[in-house]
Order: C-alpha cells, then structure tokens, then sequence
C-alpha cells in the first residue's frame, strides 16, 4: 500500500496526500480528515523520506527525536541541549515534528514511522501527550525509547519497556496557585491551554482544583478560560474575565508565554500586576524573568531532563542500563507579579 492508493482510495490527488502527510498547511480540513481517515483505516505508516532513508540506512550512530510541536520555546531550548548531548555522546540527531493536533495512537504510530524512516539505535519522544500508557502501548517499537517532559509521571512496576524524565505536573500547580494563595488572593482564574487538547494542562488543572480545595476556597467555573498557548489569546481571555469578574485577584497560567500576555492585560486595564492582581506562570522561561514586572513562574528543570533524558537511553543503546522513571523537583522563581 502506497500514497497513490490511498489518493485513490480517498478520491484525491497523490500531491495532496503528501501535502497531508508532511503536514502541509495548504490543504482544507474537509480534506485533510478524509485522507487521515482512510491512512488510520488501513494503518498506514509513511515512509516519506526516502532520500534521508538512502543516506542513513547504514548509519548505526543515529538517535531519532520526536517533539510535540517545534514551535513550543520550551521544547525548543530543550532540543538545544539533547542534540548537544547526543553529539558528545557520539551519535547525530535526527529531528521530527509530531503536530498538536495529533495524540494518542498518532503519536505511537508517528514514532513506529521514525523507527522505520531511518535506521536508529534509539528515539526520544518530547513532549509526549498520551494519557493511558501500559505495556501494550509501545510494544511495536524495537528501539529503546524514552519519554522527556511528556504529561505524567510513570512507574516502573507498572511499565517497564520505555523510560521518561519529567516532573509531578499535579504538585507543581498546587505549587503555583499556593503561591498566589500565600499573598492573599481568594479568586483565582486559571488560563489553560485548549478544551480537550493537552494532558499536561488536564494535569495542572487537577493540581489548579485540589489546591482551591485544600484551601476551602470555592471553585468557579466561570474563572476557567483558554488562551491557546498563546500571548494573544491569553491576554485576550484575561481582559474578558477581569472585565466581567472585577473581584479576581490571581490569575495562574499554564505556561509562561501565556502568562505574557495575561499581565499585559492586567496592565491594560489599568491594574497594577502583583498588587491589584497577581500571576503565575509555568516553565521557567527565562523572557518572564526580564519581563517588567518580572512574572512568578513554576521553573521546570529543562536542561537536565533533557540531559539526563539522553544520559538514559545511551545507557540503554549500551546495555549498561535497565528501564527507569525519573521524576525531578521544580521550584518556583519569586517575581514581581
């Protein structure tokens, strides 16, 4: 099976299901759903990169990257230092993009395509979005696989044929919002990415809602909005709240660059950030830092799971090393906001 059935399985051209396939952004919804659908019917796995394919077959140094959106800053820093690391290491980096929109069996089949694009001796997955891991899950992937920044924390008696390097995504949001708790705020919005996208967010939100809880402090379901992952749309769901809820102070973003464009918004209604209303961010970005005001935010530690992420599978290309789960603290870094 090749992508001239599926063109014509689909009732399409050949050039748009390549379009599909490398995520081309040139090609309609409608469109780009029914060749999917007739790609997952047929469990299709492309091998669209022959010419890689051609140069590398033979290449037995090879560590395959997959990152959940190339775009993401905080993945793009971390990249930086894996590919230094795989390069110390001996081995050369092969980077592939897994798109948002694409989760669960995607993802495990998108990685499944990399094994078999290119000859690996390991891959790394960054920023992994599935939410029910079991043995089962990665049992068509050969190469030894580990799981860097992905939406949870694993255990080792409970699966054993990958590793991961993260962090408790639950505490680390009571973290955030304790904070904003500790300087007095009683009505806390949070900014969350999309409605049914990431299980990192439905993560940080569950930490959001046990916190307020523990706390005896009243959930509101009308404190809940989406900013996209981005500033714009952050700062564009920050005005509308504080505009309709004028008694909010304390706003908890999931992600710094939404936390960006949330203080804008404070700022532009004529508030004053860290006193009239307070926020927090998620990542540890080092823009929030120079922000003025400087913006409290959850600092994951990106350069050493990235680092100890590689550290892992090396061990495992060698034999030197069994499966492990390795969960790393963050700690919050004190702004002005």
């Amino acid at each position: 099976m090749n992508i001239k059935d599926i063109a014509k399985m689909a009732n399409v051209g050949v050039g748009t299901v390549s379009r599909v396939l490398n995520n081309h952004p040139n090609v309609k919804e409608s469109t780009r759903k029914k060749v999917m659908d007739v790609i997952n019917e047929i469990n299709y796995i492309p091998n669209n990169s022959a010419r890689n394919l051609k140069q590398t077959k033979n290449n037995s140094r090879a560590i395959g990257v997959l990152i959940r959106g190339v775009f993401n800053p905080f993945f793009s820093q971390m990249v930086d230092t894996i590919n230094k690391k795989i390069t110390e290491a001996g081995y050369t980096m092969i980077l592939r993009q897994n798109d948002y929109a694409r989760s669960g069996d995607d993802e495990v089949r998108n990685l499944i395509a990399l094994g078999k694009e290119i000859r690996l001796q390991g891959l790394i997955y960054l920023g992994c979005n599935i939410d029910e891991i079991n043995e089962e899950t990665f049992k068509d992937i050969n190469e030894p696989l580990v799981l860097i920044s992905g939406s949870k924390s694993y255990k080792k008696d409970k699966v054993n044929n990958f590793s991961s390097v993260g962090i408790n995504q639950i505490d680390s949001a009571k973290m955030a919002v304790d904070h904003l708790i500790k300087k007095g705020c009683k009505k806390i919005a949070i900014i969350l990415g999309t409605k049914d996208e990431s299980i990192i967010d439905k993560q940080r939100f569950k930490g959001y809602k046990k916190i307020l809880s523990e706390n005896k402090i009243e959930f509101n379901e009308d404190l809940i909005a989406y900013g996209e992952y981005t500033s714009l749309g952050a700062y564009e769901q920050t005005k509308r709240i504080l505009s309709t809820n004028n008694d909010v102070d304390g706003v908890f973003c999931t992600s710094d660059i939404m936390a960006i464009g949330a203080t804008k918004a404070i700022f532009d209604l004529g508030l004053k950030v860290g006193k009239d209303v307070s926020i927090v961010g998620f990542d540890g970005m080092d823009m929030v830092k120079f922000y003025n005001p400087s913006i409290t935010t959850v600092v994951q530690p990106r350069d050493e799971m990235a680092s100890l992420g590689v550290d892992i599978l090396v061990d495992l290309i060698k034999n030197k090393s069994e499966h492990k789960h390795i969960e790393l603290k963050t700690e919050l870094f004190e702004g002005d906001s």
